[in-house]
């Protein structure tokens, strides 16, 4: 039988193997982390934020890493865990976050995100005309697909519309209704016939029409919405906690003040940022209580 004092000293060297080995460094650097929805191809994505982690690591004086999100909803749950204190949430995302965790804050937009908007595209297959109304008999009983099922731009404000326009659910409207998972995934299957219509943003069938990934004659937009207030940086309270008071104000004013196109095209934000605040997107917050996709 082994010694009390022998097991106490095993103990402590055990622990103190432990901690040399992969414990946790209280005075280790902190890092901010943080995601992005991923409303498009996710390798591209990744690609693409690596290079602004760095530059906003360089202009906060501490370290910033991107880390991928499986899905809309992982994104969510990640910030509210605090497994990231940063992310660009779509409308819908961003006031799902912020509903979950108090204190939460949008802090920046694209020039374009207060009016954005979304398309329907049809195949020729599917004999739907252009219209300045949205073209009721022309698509009732098609074969139809949102992007994510989380999508701000790819199924809440799409739905939104459709069941205005129409008094019935996407269920009741089309004969058949898909979640492709992204905005280019449905260009792909509208493009390709595989569903006759789908609900896409305008920026990105645009970027696709632009690369040639999609065809304008076989990719029809048909319909566009209404504007709506959509995608934005929010910062998690932590921030200011982790990295100092005035962390939040520090890290709005690096993304605002972004000018490199190469860093801008991450968030497809070319043009530039521009502060953002809760309120502005009330009106995505009360459309996604209506339809259930927030408490």
């Amino acid at each position: 039988m082994k010694h009390p004092f022998s097991l106490f000293v095993l103990t402590v060297i055990s622990g103190f193997v432990l901690g040399a080995c992969g414990g946790v460094d209280a005075d280790a650097p902190k890092v901010l982390r943080f995601t992005a929805i991923p409303d498009n191809n996710k390798t591209e994505l990744e690609l693409k934020f690596r290079p602004l982690a760095e530059h906003l690591g360089e202009v906060l004086g501490f370290a910033v890493e991107y880390v991928p999100t499986a899905d809309y909803s992982a994104s969510v749950e990640m910030f509210k865990n605090g497994d990231v204190q940063l992310a660009w949430f779509g409308g819908l995302t961003g006031v799902q976050a912020r509903a979950a965790v108090s204190g939460a804050r949008a802090i920046a937009q694209g020039h374009v995100d207060p009016k954005f908007k979304s398309y329907l595209v049809a195949h020729p297959s599917a004999g739907v005309e252009r219209s300045d109304e949205f073209p009721v008999e022309g698509l009732r009983g098609k074969r139809f697909t949102f992007g994510s099922q989380q999508s701000t731009s790819g199924r809440l404000m799409p739905e939104y519309y459709i069941r205005a326009a129409t008094g019935q659910s996407p269920d009741e409207f089309f004969s058949e209704v898909g979640f492709s998972g992204s905005h280019d995934k449905t260009a792909e299957l509208v493009n390709a016939g595989t569903f006759e219509v789908g609900a896409i943003n305008f920026r990105t069938y645009d970027m696709l029409l632009e690369r040639g990934k999609i065809s304008a004659d076989t990719c029809r937009i048909v319909w566009t919405t209404p504007e709506y207030p959509d995608y934005n940086w929010t910062v998690h309270p932590s921030v200011e906690a982790d990295f100092g008071v005035g962390s939040i104000d520090r890290l709005q004013s690096a993304l605002i003040n972004l000018e490199q196109p190469e860093l801008l095209a991450a968030v497809q934000r070319e043009g530039g940022l521009i502060r953002a605040q809760n309120t502005d997107f009330e009106g995505i917050a009360e459309v996604a209580r209506d339809l259930g996709f927030l408490r």
